[in-house]
């Protein structure tokens, strides 16, 4: 598997870019039906929350999507600063940051294993930690640049989908691609709605578990960057 990652390195950033996508799909589950209905990786569904919320009397939160929102775009930042300069392909830095991802997610797993996550205070620090992670996230995944898989939306992928079709411009497409994007991120919000009838943490805990996994095949796929130092100029 390692030699044809090598061998077609964009075969393999999609590939991987896709693993994220089901990821971010079962941390939305997670954050909508665990954490009082918020999303810490779609945040075009969760500004949408947070402006349904501050009209009053709707029942919807205002406090979780601000603090989603706010984390969202401090870890976007940081994503975006540590790849400055970087080319837009797999390099060190994306397997460090990716690997921050992993460790976040698994990290806010844990106090949600531990206790149940009922208290206030408890789930806004769990959103905060999450849209920290998906933020950066973003900002990697939209440095690598792969055609129509943010790993973190896909408003944009249903519409070039849609709109290049044969009922559209019809002018040809990558049909497969988007079509993946789109079903992964609903399988794995699919999967995070069932893990969370065990338990609210057995879906973060996963998630953790396939972006370090996906943070260490684009590591070892790239073998003539791994002596480099995530902060090298590339």
């Amino acid at each position: 598997m390692l030699d044809r990652m090598r061998r077609n390195p964009a075969s393999a950033h999609l590939g991987l870019m896709l693993a994220l996508t089901f990821s971010t799909g079962i941390i939305d589950a997670v954050g909508y039906l665990g954490l009082d209905r918020v999303f810490t990786g779609n945040m075009t569904g969760n500004v949408v929350i947070l402006g349904m919320g501050l009209a009053g009397d709707t029942g919807l939160p205002v406090v979780g999507p601000l603090i989603a929102l706010a984390a969202f775009m401090g870890g976007a930042a940081a994503g975006g600063r540590a790849l400055r300069g970087a080319e837009a392909a797999w390099t060190a830095r994306h397997t460090v940051l990716f690997g921050a991802v992993g460790l976040v997610i698994a990290a806010a797993a844990v106090p949600a294993s531990l206790l149940e996550p009922d208290e206030t205070a408890l789930q806004y620090a769990i959103t905060a930690a999450l849209g920290l992670a998906m933020g950066c996230q973003a900002a990697a995944a939209r440095h690598v640049a792969v055609k129509d898989v943010t790993t973190v939306v896909v408003t944009s992928t249903i519409t070039g989908l849609a709109s290049d079709s044969v009922l559209g411009s019809g002018g040809g497409q990558p049909w497969k691609r988007r079509a993946g994007a789109i079903v992964l991120i609903g399988a794995g919000a699919l999967t995070g709605a069932l893990l969370l009838k065990a338990h609210i943490g057995l879906g973060m805990a996963l998630s953790a578990i396939l972006t370090l996994v996906v943070a260490w095949l684009g590591h070892v796929s790239h073998p003539s960057r791994l002596a480099r130092l995530p902060y090298d100029q590339d």
